[in-house]
């Protein structure tokens, strides 16, 4: 599916205008086929079903292609959206790029979308499958998975990775069996026309309205995964070890473009255990990490760090906002880039100085990597009348999805003139008149740990529960705001919010904080 013009995006490059997502990486398999490509966490059985997995590119190809043959001898059409809702294993990179080799379109969810937000973003993209995995930490995804499907009628088939799946389930742990590969014919890759303006894939953001469905194309994805490649410098086959699952325009664009883009080593951590990941940077010799970035400053005042000091920290910050009051970076030896994440509209990286303090974002266009003066122009930045950011160029989604909603009142990702999109966070000019400081996030919404809520809908489903409960969100240094809940039964009110689907973050702010630390200040 192509929206609007199929035209190569320039800013790509000349050797991306045309290539997809999923092409990248087989011509890496056909390059190097016994390096090693993905690299599950050594704790994986912890929290989810199965052994760790380590696959070369040859092996992860076989898997990729067999993936996209399931899902098209499914019978699913060209253009498809199948729903991904998988921990950060193997498993996810691999069925994200084989929904994309099958010629679809891959519709991410965070693991904490419960019932009611899994339901709402499937049901207005029309999804036609889901693939999940059985269990994740003590939850049942796979009884979840059915159960979504039953609310969303689109909803054809729903897939699995996993031990004892419920019964309706199609299990694609037998894919991994060589037997099962070899009997799988190579489909076709080539797509007509442009194929990189064909839509690769769909996330959600929030508004004050609700959720929305974000859509980009191969070419609006690889030009977010360049800007943090060339910030980073990362080197040809380099080792990158993401925390952050490829749930979200951000997560894609720190964890799988990078490492498609380099055609080097990902290894995967399920967060967060900070000495798993330790004992990940020393053996799998990761020399690039990704982590949020309030993580970063806290393990290296903390001396996280010192045992193997990566080479580069890719820093992700949901909250922008916390960025600008950041302390400085103290660990001269590694390199901290900045990657400020506005929603799903766009991201900035930025490599800190010999100061260590964060740099400013660029009023007017951003060019990666950002100290050159002819690198490549990967968006533009401007304040609006209303003192907020506002973005548009190559990675910014340049029309609505599904086409025609803008004409149905419903919700939808708005882009303005010029192709500008407000990310509605504030900001202002800093003292040169060149660049812009992020201030606050919107006002109408919460934002905990990167998962966004319109406050006024939680007042309105937790007041249905118990008309005298309140709801309030509160500054947190770590991730943005945290919610705190007051009612006369807690535990009454955590299952009734379970019960009706939401996230579990919102069901936690009822919890009983008696015996934690600092419960009275919380309180």
């Amino acid at each position: 599916m192509i929206l609007g013009r199929s035209a190569p995006t320039a800013a790509s490059g000349p050797n991306q205008q045309r290539v997809t997502i999923d092409e990248i990486f087989h011509r890496h398999a056909q390059r190097r086929p016994d390096a090693t490509a993905l690299i599950d966490a050594d704790n994986r059985t912890a929290f989810t079903d199965g052994e760790p997995r380590r696959l070369n590119y040859a092996q992860a190809e076989r898997m990729v292609g067999a993936i996209a043959a399931r899902l098209r001898q499914m019978g699913l059409p060209t253009d498809s959206v199948v729903g991904i809702q998988l921990p950060n294993t193997v498993e996810n990179i691999l069925t994200l790029l084989g929904v994309l080799r099958a010629g679809l379109i891959a519709a991410p969810l965070p693991l904490l979308s419960r019932r009611a937000d899994a339901v709402a973003a499937l049901a207005r993209i029309g999804a036609k499958a889901l693939i999940t995995r059985g269990r994740v930490g003590g939850f049942n995804h796979g009884q979840l998975a059915l159960t979504i499907a039953a609310d969303v009628f689109s909803i054809r088939y729903v897939c699995g990775f996993g031990a004892h799946l419920p019964d309706g389930i199609v299990a694609f742990d037998e894919l991994f069996e060589d037997r099962k590969l070899d009997a799988i014919p190579p489909l076709d890759r080539e797509r007509a026309n442009n194929a990189s303006a064909h839509l690769a894939a769909i996330t959600f953001d929030t508004t004050e309205g609700g959720l929305v469905p974000v859509a980009r194309n191969h070419a609006e994805f690889l030009a977010g995964g360049l800007a943090v490649l060339l910030e980073s410098r990362l080197a040809q086959d380099a080792g990158i070890l993401s925390t952050i699952a490829p749930a979200s325009f951000a997560g894609l664009c720190l964890t799988l473009l990078p490492w498609l883009l380099c055609g080097g080593t990902l290894v995967l951590h399920h967060p967060f255990d900070a000495a798993v990941l330790a004992r990940q940077s020393r053996e799998e010799r990761g020399g690039t990490l990704v982590l949020p970035g309030p993580v970063a400053l806290r393990l290296a005042a903390t001396g996280g760090f010192a045992m193997d000091s990566p080479a580069c920290v890719i820093a992700a910050w949901r909250s922008p906002q916390l960025l600008a009051v950041s302390d400085a970076w103290r660990e001269p030896e590694v390199s901290l880039v900045d990657v400020p994440v506005f929603g799903e509209a766009v991201l900035v990286a930025a490599c800190r100085s010999g100061s260590g303090k964060p740099n400013p974002l660029p009023l007017g266009a951003v060019i990666a990597p950002r100290a050159s003066a002819s690198g490549v122009v990967v968006a533009e930045l401007t304040r609006t009348d209303a003192d907020t950011l506002a973005a548009r160029g190559p990675m910014v989604p340049h029309h609505v999805f599904p086409p025609g909603i803008e004409r149905s009142g419903l919700p939808h990702f708005t882009i303005g003139p010029g192709g500008f999109v407000d990310t509605r966070f504030t900001c202002r000019g800093d003292s040169t008149g060149k660049g812009l400081i992020v201030t606050g996030p919107p006002a109408e919404l919460v934002s905990v740990g990167g998962y966004r809520f319109p406050l006024h809908d939680l007042t309105e489903i937790i007041r249905r529960v118990d008309p005298a409960a309140t709801l309030a969100a509160l500054p947190d240094p770590l991730i943005g705001q945290r919610l705190i809940g007051n009612t006369a039964d807690r535990a009454t009110m955590q299952a009734a919010l379970s019960a009706v689907g939401v996230n579990p973050l919102v069901a936690a702010a009822f919890r009983d904080r008696s015996s934690e630390p600092n419960a009275e200040s919380a309180a």
